[in-house]
Formats: structure tokens, C-alpha cells, sequence
């Protein structure tokens, strides 16, 4: 794909009304093009200097505001495409939602695009400009974690994770400045084409200076692992056999003894392939059709197919009459339960309704648990667990103060088919690896399940759609990370200086002018 020229600069300049709206939604949709799975990192040379063209060309901040809120629209219909798959699922009830939910979704994502190409309107154009769009962007992904209960899917520090030696480099930087720091980075080289000469021999100096920060990182060394063998069980039970047949006892028996097979098979490969390491077993999410908490003979039934081994099983449970948590919970050896963790970020409509919102869907759902905690089992390593989307939220899943040994995440995108967004959802869980220098088991029900090293490398997984178990060791830790410790005040702190520097040198005052 080759960068905007000069030329093509000043002609989208020059666009206005329908024309410039059009050009906004490509660009938008070419930068998706840049993101996992597709990995088009070129794209982010056409994207963003047309986007900036378009702030260039706006004759007020209003219009810059809706020209990137037709950006981010087009970007996020893009990027969020596979949501539509998990109304399909239940399309006779919900078939309406279909042409409404991601459109729906992708309008409220958008706004925090728009609102930062309002700000860099204010800023001179060129990297002054550049800087304040890039600054703004990652204060306003910061916000996204929070705002309606957060969804910082797809933020573009992810365009970092390209295949094979070249994205494990360009992840490692994470570990100072997070994902934020990293789309700080991505935007700012990817304006390369708006600057003049100098600036673009600066943006080539930036690119040298970030793989070499990449590679020194990856040649760390990483500490000896915890002595375990995990057992990542991927029963790959379609989403739609547990819509129909949830309440069914034969199918819910038929579901519990598939996964007690594999744990069987994947515990005697594990103790024949490497007997001094101790088998660590984990189910996915809600893996376990029975509660349970509530079935020592399910527990019981765990125990034996694991052979001594402890298990870390995805079941709902119960913390009193009525309400019902998505968890995990630890069995162990002699079928006693030794510990648990509840969900506390909860899927807005997919496990709960927003108070904030008054349209009811069925029923309530689940409960949200107390919050990020680290589990504590007898014979294990400390163990920071995640549910399914917990993992796409930056700076939120370890406990620093009782810092784990390695992360746990279970996770069912079965609701999304054979899609990016599984895979999307593995780059988030690489991210959080390289972030907070920690492994990460991944077992999910439908794939994609995977053991990842501390550096975000996938040593070995079990592809989208496949009924198997994976079976290998564990890796070590890195020591704690700049990004583990100061969370989100790394990229925030980046992203205010890079305001600051469009800002504050060679301001223009045309705030009057900004709601012409």
C-alpha cells in the first residue's frame, strides 16, 4: 500500500461536503486494514495522513469533529464486523439487532475519535498537528476503558503485533509505556507523510529507535518456569448447542464427559512427556454445565480425570439464592473446591443490562464479582485469572501489590464464529503478557486456546474450531515492568506531553472559530 504523497495530501485538503465524508469513511476503513488479523501495518501511511488532511481542510472544529466521527464510524463497522455473528446465534429472538447493534456500537466508539480531531484542529497543521491528534487519541482510549463500563477493543497499539520476529520487536515496548504508549508511537510514525523532510528522517530515527528498544527487550531472559505442565481442555461446544439445550440433563452429561475425556488424555500426555512438572488443568469459560460449588460429585468427577492434578474450571456459581456469577473455580485433588474468582467486568447486554440504560432484553444475567483479584490455590504459583473480555483492558488485570506468577484466561468466543474477533482476542491477551512481563494459559471453548510467554511469543496453540486439549510447559516470568507499575499514567503522561508539544510551540488562537 504506498503513503499519501504530497499530491494526494492536497487534494483530499481540498474536498468538501459528501466528498470529504466519503474519503473520511475509507480512510477509516483502510486503517482497520492495519489492525489483527489482517496486519496491513503500511495502511496506517495512508490512514492517518488522510485523516489529518481532512482536520487540515475542515473551515471549523465542527466539521473536523464530524468528518473524524465519520471516520471512527467506518473504522469501528470495520473492526467490530463479527458482533453481528453473536446475534445470529439467537437471531429469532433478537433478529432486529442485526442491521442496529454494531452500527449502534461503532457510533458511540467513534466519538472518541471525533472528539480528538477536534482538539488537533485547534493545533497547527503539520506534526504540531500530528502530535495533538496522536495525544488526544491515547487520552481518549484511556477514557474508553472507563466510560459505559468500557470496551478498549482494537486500539491501535495492536497494529504493533504483526507476524512472526518483526511484532514480537515492535510489542516489546509495552512493557515501559503499555498499548497506549505504543498507538502514540503508531499514529505519530504513521503521520510520517504530513511532515516535511526533517520531521520524516525524525519519524525514520523514531521507527530505528523503538525496533531496538524491541529487540533488546526480547533477549531478556525470562525467569525458570513454575515447574507445571498446563492442560488447556478446548471442548469446542458451539454457542448455539448451549442456547437450545442448556436445561437438557442428557446433553449437560453428554458436554461434562467430553471434557473429562480430554482432561483424562491431556493429563497422561503431560505426565508421560514430562513427569518432574505438575499438571495444571483448565477448563474454559462456563466449560463446567453443572455448578459446580454446588455438585461435590461433579468436583469429584473432575479430581479423578485429573489424576492428582489441580483444576481450574469455568462454571456459573452461586454467592447467594438469585445470584449467579460467571467464575472460575479451582477443584482439587480430592474434589474439594480451593478457591474461586468471579467476572467483575461484565458484557454490556451480553451478561448483564446497564443501569444506565432502560431496554431489557430477557433476563438479568449475571452479577459482576468484587474485582481483579489473585487467586491463592494450595500447590500453585499465585495466579492473576481473567474471564473472557476482562483481558482487552490495559493496566487492569494484575493485582500489583500481591503480583501473580502467571495469568489465567478462560474465555468462550464461540458466539463469533470463524472470525477476527477471536483472533483479535488473542492479540489483546499477547498484549497483556508483554505489558505486565507474565505467561498466560488461554483456554477457550472454541479456540483459539494457547500458552504465551512473557515477551507475548504464542509458544503453542489450538486453532479456531478444533476439539483437542493443548498440552505444554509453563513459561517463567519477566521481572515487573515499568507499564505493570505505573499502569495508565505511562501512556497518559506520553500522550499530555505530545499535546503539550503541538500546543506549545507555534499556537494558534482560533478557539472563536472552533463552533463556526
Amino acid at each position: 500500500m504506498v503513503p499519501l504523497g504530497d499530491f494526494g495530501l492536497a487534494l483530499v485538503r481540498r474536498l468538501t461536503g459528501r466528498r470529504a465524508y466519503g474519503a473520511a469513511a475509507l480512510f477509516g476503513v483502510v486503517l482497520t486494514l492495519a489492525l489483527p488479523p489482517i496486519c496491513l501495518a503500511p495502511a496506517v501511511l495512508v490512514a492517518v495522513p488522510g485523516l489529518l488532511a481532512l482536520i487540515d481542510g475542515a473551515p471549523s472544529g465542527r466539521v473536523a469533529v464530524q468528518r473524524g466521527l465519520v471516520f471512527g464510524i467506518f473504522h469501528h463497522l470495520t473492526g467490530l464486523y463479527w458482533i453481528t455473528s453473536a446475534i445470529l446465534v439467537e437471531a429469532a429472538d433478537f433478529w432486529w439487532a442485526v442491521p442496529v447493534a454494531v452500527p449502534l456500537l461503532a457510533s458511540v466508539l467513534a466519538v472518541f475519535i471525533a472528539l480528538p480531531c477536534g482538539v488537533a484542529w485547534l493545533a497547527p497543521a503539520g506534526w504540531r498537528r500530528a502530535a495533538v491528534l496522536a495525544g488526544a487519541w491515547v487520552l481518549a482510549d484511556i477514557a474508553r476503558e472507563f466510560v459505559l463500563t468500557g470496551f478498549p477493543w482494537n486500539p491501535l497499539g495492536s497494529i504493533s503485533e504483526m507476524p512472526g520476529w518483526l511484532g514480537l520487536v515492535f510489542m516489546q515496548p509495552a512493557a515501559w509505556v503499555g498499548v497506549g504508549g505504543l498507538t502514540l508511537g503508531v499514529l505519530l510514525l504513521g503521520a510520517a507523510p504530513v511532515y516535511g523532510r526533517r520531521g520524516r528522517v525524525a519519524a525514520a530515527i523514531g521507527l530505528v529507535v523503538w525496533a531496538g528498544l524491541g529487540t533488546w527487550r526480547l533477549g531478556l531472559p525470562a525467569a525458570p518456569g513454575p515447574g507445571l505442565t498446563a492442560v488447556l481442555v478446548q471442548g469446542n461446544v458451539p454457542e448455539e448447542e448451549h442456547r437450545d439445550h442448556w436445561q437438557d440433563n442428557a446433553w449437560a452429561n453428554r458436554i461434562f464427559t467430553r471434557h473429562l475425556t480430554l482432561t483424562r488424555q491431556g493429563v497422561a500426555a503431560a505426565l508421560r512427556d514430562a513427569p518432574a512438572r505438575r499438571p495444571l488443568v483448565i477448563w474454559s469459560e462456563t466449560a463446567s454445565p453443572f455448578w459446580l460449588e454446588q455438585s461435590p460429585e461433579a468436583r469429584q468427577m473432575i479430581a479423578e480425570a485429573a489424576d492428582g492434578a489441580v483444576t481450574l474450571a469455568g462454571t456459573p456459581r452461586l454467592s447467594a439464592p438469585e445470584v449467579a456469577h460467571n467464575s472460575l473455580v479451582a477443584v482439587m485433588p480430592d474434589g474439594s473446591e480451593g478457591g474461586y474468582y468471579d467476572k467483575f467486568h461484565l458484557v454490556p447486554y451480553g451478561e448483564y443490562f446497564p443501569s444506565y440504560l432502560p431496554i431489557r432484553l430477557g433476563e438479568q444475567g449475571w452479577t459482576p464479582g468484587p474485582g481483579l483479584r489473585t487467586l491463592h490455590v494450595a500447590g500453585l504459583p499465585a495466579i492473576g485469572p481473567l474471564i473472557c473480555y476482562e483481558a482487552i483492558f490495559p493496566a487492569q488485570v494484575v493485582v500489583e501489590s500481591d503480583r501473580p506468577a502467571l495469568l489465567v484466561n478462560i474465555t468462550s468466543d464461540s458466539w463469533f464464529g470463524n472470525s477476527s474477533g477471536p483472533r483479535q482476542h488473542l492479540a489483546a491477551a499477547r498484549m497483556r503478557a508483554v505489558e505486565e512481563g507474565l505467561p498466560i494459559l488461554r483456554a477457550a471453548n472454541t479456540g483459539i486456546s494457547a500458552v504465551i510467554d512473557a515477551h507475548g511469543r504464542v509458544v503453542s496453540k489450538l486453532e479456531l474450531g478444533r476439539q483437542g486439549v493443548l498440552v505444554d510447559g509453563v513459561p517463567g516470568a519477566l521481572p515487573p515492568t515499568t507499564a505493570g507499575r505505573l499502569g495508565l499514567a505511562a501512556p497518559a503522561i506520553l500522550a499530555i506531553l505530545s499535546c503539550a508539544a503541538g500546543f506549545g510551540l507555534g499556537r494558534r488562537r482560533r478557539f472563536l472559530l472552533f463552533m463556526a
